[in-house]
């Protein structure tokens, strides 16, 4: 039998809703699943037993009364630590960051516990976010639990570890490059960055956005039900709609299918990797899509440009902190952002339109597709102590260029596992549709995930 804390989210509410399960038992097996592999994962930040235990009986009376607050009453989650949460400090995964309690819950924070969601920690990330990687000079290194030897990806690496491991069927990352969707694609999860302001951030910044990590494309529609609800401090958040999330159902039969599989620029793409996203369009094709190869689109100069641009803006922050602070940030972090300590303001300006341009390149040659298909990284986890699939400071952005054009265009992109590596290791397709297609987005991932070879078993 399958174990409480590998149920899905759609699962556990159905079982509450029929009486067949207890949101307390339910915790309590996600707890247990925790202190048994948290000494090695190291993926929780502010883990909060006694508190996870008080909100799963008050669950438990809802549910008994049938009075749920919302779709996710009684589910055990996590928030990833840059999103605030009420009375907990936000490091943003530095040693440099001063630990003040945050004052109110952010907008991710505030929907979850809305809708009776169980919360049981902050999930580690990177400093500032800006790695692919576990490590941090604030939280201990985050494994992968497919092979504790390797990185879980970032800058969501404490989110997909834990969802690997099974802290429960929801988590909820941010993405600016690729942070939900690259973890997610070696950890053998679903990770949604939706469109640019579906879901309200604070505080919001330009391709920055909050999504659903999860083991099911069910579960990551049910988690966009509620995280998508309106809130007013994002400015720059789409009008809200009342979508319908459902995946039931999908098909692919009639939909034109891009099919990338190289960047242009970046890593060379592994052998098993195009193998396996490869095999995935075959799938598309022999479900009824119409799949045709999508050129490059991404240049060298556009993500050198945005490189440029993100290092002045990471040594703007760095550069006002005490010199003893500044000491405190991870070297690899603090040799990147260094690069920008000299750009002139010409330099700065051409890097930022670089976002624009990226936005325009990426629309341009996705216009004529329902979808495209790509890997979500050339190369699959390094090493649990690599920054980056280069571990150099100076090379920081060779594994982004499929994920970050998507980030700056505001299209929504997927990610879920199409395979294995001859190593056992996970392998992620991306699926990315139009702007503000993220319902038809997830129907596709679902109909694949419904098609997709046997899928091993989770690593718990």
């Amino acid at each position: 039998m399958t174990e409480f804390a590998d149920l899905t989210a759609v699962e556990l509410v159905a079982g509450y809703r029929a009486g067949t399960l207890s949101p307390v038992e339910v915790t309590d097996a996600v707890l247990a699943r925790v202190e048994a592999r948290e000494p090695e994962l190291r993926a929780l930040y502010a883990y909060d037993a006694s508190s996870a235990r008080e909100a799963a009986k008050a669950s438990e009376a809802r549910w008994q009364t049938g009075s749920p607050l919302g779709p996710i009453d009684g589910v055990p989650l996590t928030l990833k630590e840059n999103i605030a949460t009420r009375g907990i400090p936000v490091p943003l995964g530095t040693a440099a960051t001063t630990l003040t309690p945050a004052v109110s819950d952010a907008p991710a924070a505030a929907r979850v516990r809305e809708s009776g969601g169980i919360l049981l920690a902050k999930t580690t990330m990177p400093d500032y976010g800006m790695l692919t990687s576990g490590l941090s000079s604030f939280h201990p290194a985050t494994r992968n639990p497919w092979d504790l030897s390797r990185t879980p990806g970032g800058s969501s690496a404490g989110a997909a570890a834990a969802a690997a491991a099974g802290y429960g069927p929801l988590h909820v990352g941010t993405d600016i490059g690729g942070s939900i969707r690259l973890p997610a694609g070696w950890c053998g999860l679903v990770g949604l960055k939706p469109s640019f302001g579906r879901v309200p951030v604070a505080p919001p910044f330009l391709g920055r956005v909050a999504g659903p990590l999860t083991r099911t494309v069910a579960d990551t529609a049910l988690l966009m039900g509620v995280l998508s609800a309106p809130d007013p401090r994002d400015h720059l958040s789409l009008p809200y709609e009342q979508l319908d999330w459902s995946v039931s159902n999908p098909r692919l039969d009639g939909l034109r299918v891009g099919l990338q599989l190289d960047a242009g620029v970046g890593l060379p793409v592994e052998p098993d990797i195009l193998e396996a996203v490869t095999a995935a369009a075959r799938v598309f094709e022999a479900a009824g899509a119409v799949v045709e190869p999508v050129a490059p689109f991404l240049r060298r100069d556009l993500l050198d440009g945005l490189d440029t641009f993100w290092r002045v803006r990471a040594w703007s922050d760095l550069a006002a902190l005490p010199e003893s602070r500044r000491a405190q940030v991870l070297p690899y972090i603090a040799q990147w952002a260094a690069g920008g300590a000299e750009v002139s303001g010409v330099d700065t300006y051409r890097g930022f339109a670089c976002i624009d341009a990226i936005s325009v390149e990426t629309l341009r040659a996705t216009a004529p597709y329902d979808l495209v298909l790509s890997p979500v990284c050339a190369v699959s986890a390094p090493p649990s102590d690599w920054a980056s699939p280069t571990n150099d400071p100076a090379r920081p952005f060779e594994h982004i260029p499929f994920t970050v054009p998507y980030n700056m265009s505001g299209q929504p992109a997927v990610a879920l596992n199409c395979g294995y590596t001859g190593e056992g290791q996970p392998i992620g397709l991306q699926i990315a549709g139009p702007r503000f297609a993220d319902v038809a987005v997830l129907r596709a991932a679902a109909a694949y995930e419904g098609l997709r070879p046997e899928q091993r078993e989770w690593p718990v």
